[in-house]
C-alpha cells in the first residue's frame, strides 16, 4: 500500500496526465477505496492545487492553475527541459533581466536527482556559445505588463522611446507579442497612426486606460513584424525571385531580413531592405544561390557588376566581355 504522501504524488502525476478523471477511474488506477480518493484531493486543495469537481455519477475530476504556486511534479525529461530553458533564459536575457532565471534554476538544480544533474552538467561541459552582438536589456516585467495589456481588451497610454532616443506618448490598442528569436515586439493600433510595431525594450510605460475596445480586422502579426523590421529602417528595398518554396525560401532569406510571398508551389518574392544599392547587391551575392532580381535597376546594375568583377578576380583571361 502507499503511503499518503506518495499516494498525493500519484493522484497528482494523474490529474496532469489528461483533463478529467471520474473518481472510480482515479480509485481503479491507485487501488484505493473512493474515499480515499475524495480526502487525497481535499489535501491536495490544501496544497494549494486547484482540483475542479463535477458532482453525479458521471462527474469527475480536474486540475487547473491555483491561485499561488504549488510543488511540481516533474519527471526526468521534464526536469531536464526546464534547467536548460531557465539556462538559455538567464544567459540571454530574453525574458527581460537574468536575476530571476537565475534564481529559479540554482533552486532546481538543488533538488534535481543525480543522474539529471549529471546530464545537465553534459550539456553544460558540452555547449560552446558564439559571441552575440549586445542587445538592449528588457525592463524587468514588461513581458508580462504586454501580455497582460494584450489580453485586457482595453486601450492604454504608452510611453516609448525610438530608435534615436525620443520620447512619445500615445494612446494605443493593444494587440500581440511577438518574438524574432533576438528581440521582442508588441504589435498595437496606435489610435493616431494605425497599426504599429514597438520594440518590447524601448517600452518605458504602459498604462491601461479603461476604455473598453474590440479589434475587429487585426493584421497577421508575425507579418506586421517581419515587415517592419526587414524594410522599415532601410532607404532601399529591392524585390527578388527565389525559384524555390516558400519554405526553403524562409531558409535562405529569414523573415526578420525579408517579407516573403508565394509566386506559385515553386518560387518565392521577397522584398529586402538595405542602406545602398551596392549593400543590397553584396547581400544577394552572398546568398550563393540563383535568383532574380525583379527592381529596382540599380540594385540589378549592381548585383551585375559585382558578379563581373567576382569573375574577372578568378579568371586568367581578364574582364569577361561586356
Amino acid at each position: 500500500m502507499l503511503s499518503a504522501s506518495a499516494r498525493l504524488l500519484r493522484l497528482l502525476s494523474l490529474l496532469a496526465a489528461r483533463p478529467s478523471w471520474t473518481c472510480a477511474e482515479l480509485a481503479g488506477r491507485m487501488a484505493v477505496t473512493d474515499r480515499t480518493v475524495r480526502r487525497d484531493v481535499a489535501r491536495l486543495r490544501e496544497l494549494g492545487y486547484t482540483v475542479d469537481s463535477d458532482a453525479g455519477p458521471y462527474g469527475g475530476y480536474r486540475l487547473r492553475a491555483g491561485s499561488r504556486v504549488p510543488p511540481l511534479m516533474l519527471d526526468d525529461e521534464e526536469a531536464l527541459a526546464v534547467a536548460v530553458g531557465l539556462r538559455e533564459a538567464a544567459l540571454s536575457g530574453a525574458l527581460g533581466g537574468d536575476q530571476a532565471a537565475l534564481s529559479a534554476l540554482l533552486k532546481l538544480r538543488q533538488v534535481l536527482p543525480p543522474r539529471v544533474a549529471e546530464r545537465l552538467g553534459e550539456w553544460d561541459d558540452a555547449l560552446v556559445r558564439l559571441p552575440w552582438p549586445e542587445e538592449p536589456r528588457l525592463r524587468p516585467g514588461v513581458l508580462l505588463e504586454l501580455a497582460a495589456a494584450c489580453r485586457r481588451g482595453e486601450r492604454a497610454r504608452l510611453s516609448y522611446r525610438d530608435g534615436q532616443g525620443r520620447g512619445t506618448v500615445r494612446d494605443v490598442d493593444p494587440y500581440r507579442l511577438v518574438h524574432t528569436g533576438r528581440r521582442w515586439y508588441f504589435v498595437a493600433r496606435d489610435v493616431a497612426r494605425g497599426w504599429r510595431t514597438f520594440r518590447a525594450d524601448r517600452v518605458e510605460r504602459l498604462v491601461p486606460t479603461g476604455r473598453p475596445v474590440e479589434i475587429t480586422d487585426p493584421p497577421d502579426p508575425a507579418q506586421l513584424v517581419s515587415r517592419n523590421t526587414a524594410n522599415g529602417p532601410y532607404p532601399l528595398s529591392a524585390t527578388i525571385r527565389l525559384p524555390v518554396p516558400l519554405d526553403q525560401a524562409l531558409r535562405l532569406v529569414p523573415a526578420t531580413v525579408g517579407t516573403h510571398s508565394a509566386d506559385g508551389p515553386d518560387a518565392t518574392l521577397v522584398d529586402i531592405g538595405g542602406p545602398d544599392a551596392d549593400g543590397l547587391a553584396r547581400y544577394l551575392l552572398g546568398l550563393a544561390t540563383p535568383l532574380r532580381v525583379l527592381g529596382p535597376d540599380p540594385v540589378r546594375q549592381a548585383l551585375v557588376r559585382l558578379t563581373r568583377e567576382l569573375l574577372a578576380a578568378h579568371t586568367d583571361d581578364g574582364p569577361p566581355p561586356e
